[in-house]
């Protein structure tokens, strides 16, 4: 048995982590027992840890008995304000907080990871980081403090997963370049003047202001943006007034921007700014925009996408190896792609019950827990591969891991 495979004999165990995880599930930001759970269990593997890397972060570090690179790989910890609804045994505990996005699995697929790793130190060339990243949910998210404190000091490469419980179990996926987009988040408030339903020529009407402005908002897309690069301008929530016969005094718009070109990202924001406030005028209305800029687009290395390439090839054959467009929803491992060379791919996570399968976010969300295997097992032959080492030249140790 090669030393990849006996990986396997680890997964029991990365379940039930992953499922004490999801039954204690802690919000962004404000995680306790899941950062000290990570470092005593890195700790009891004897892997050197360090605690309240940029806050809430933990870092672990395993030392190889060769001379070679530092490799760093990173997980998420978070959970959702999201109320579990499953009817499973490990049905999250804590009321309104559940982990809806696979970072339970990320956890316990890296904690596994680093206990097969553990097992060949000797033999290993190099240093292993282990990067157990807090809060990615919630801008600002964990990894900028984190690198600011330190985390990627002296390593040489980066890589990160994220299980994804609608793509087919047993395949990874990959993209070179712009893999996930920007987020900046919108607030538009439309002032006019309150009236008497059945008088609206008394006052200025922010509801009519408002729908002539998330009309116009389309042309950024249609008409300002190369067709070429993808944007998505989007408004989620319109509120104005509480009665059915009274004209309110303000409208307010909230939506969100999503692009992956810097440039067509600044362009959008300008764009919307002035068609909300032209707009306002020409209703005989006055606005107020707030853009709050969240993370920036994702970048995959090419070298780097390369090595999870090869090393998926290797793991789980060529033909589980998936190309990917690039996709919308946001990521904060965009900062450590930006600190280091690095790449991100997606784990199939899809449950083998169809009647199971939910999208991230969802009350009901679960994954296929085959793929946090996938994950260790893709982390050790990256490594293998980022180190010019066969994967099959690491005899399967003697005695069981």
């Amino acid at each position: 048995m090669k030393f990849i495979e006996q990986i396997e004999s680890l997964y029991e165990e990365m379940v039930e982590t992953r499922r004490h995880l999801h039954m204690h599930p802690e919000l962004s930001h404000h995680e306790v027992a899941t950062p000290a759970f990570i470092a005593d269990r890195l700790e009891e593997m004897g892997v050197e840890v360090c605690r309240g890397v940029g806050g809430r972060g933990v870092v672990g570090t395993i030392r190889g008995g060769k001379p070679g690179k530092t490799i760093a790989f990173r997980a998420d910890f978070d959970a959702l304000p999201i109320d579990d609804q499953k009817n499973t045994p490990y049905k999250s505990t804590v009321p309104g907080v559940m982990h809806a996005c696979g970072h339970d699995g990320h956890t316990a697929a890296l904690l596994g990871f680093a206990k097969a790793m553990m097992a060949i130190r000797d033999q290993l060339p190099g240093t292993i980081r282990l990067i157990h990243q807090f809060g990615e949910e919630l801008s600002p998210g964990g990894a900028r403090a984190m690198i600011e404190d330190g985390c990627l000091d002296g390593v040489d490469a980066v890589y990160g997963a994220h299980l994804q419980s609608k793509m087919d179990s047993g395949r990874i996926y990959v993209r070179d370049g712009f893999l996930q987009a920007s987020e900046d988040t919108v607030k538009i408030i439309v002032y006019g003047s309150g009236a008497h339903g059945a008088e609206p020529h008394n006052g200025v009407d922010p509801i009519l202001a408002a729908s002539h402005i998330m009309v116009a908002l389309q042309s950024i897309v249609s008409r300002n943006a190369d067709p070429l690069k993808e944007l998505v301008v989007s408004i989620g929530k319109f509120h104005a007034g509480d009665a059915d016969n009274a004209i309110p005094g303000k409208a307010v718009l909230e939506g969100t921007i999503r692009v992956f070109d810097p440039e067509l990202r600044k362009l959008a924001s300008q764009r919307l700014r002035t068609i909300v406030e032209n707009v306002a005028i020409a209703m005989g209305a006055t606005a107020e925009v707030i853009i709050e800029n969240g993370y920036d687009a994702l970048w995959n290395h090419p070298a780097e996408t390369e090595r999870v390439r090869s090393a998926g090839r290797e793991v789980l054959g060529e033909e589980n190896v998936v190309e990917i467009d690039p996709v919308m929803p946001v990521e904060d491992f965009t900062y450590f792609t930006q600190a280091k060379p690095g790449a991100y791919f997606f784990v199939g996570a899809k449950m083998a019950d169809s009647g199971a399968v939910y999208p991230h976010h969802h009350e009901n969300f679960d994954f296929n827990e085959t793929a946090m295997l996938v994950t260790a097992k893709m982390f050790a032959a990256i490594y293998f591969e980022a180190q010019g080492l066969p994967i099959d030249s690491i005899p399967a140790v003697l005695d069981s891991i």
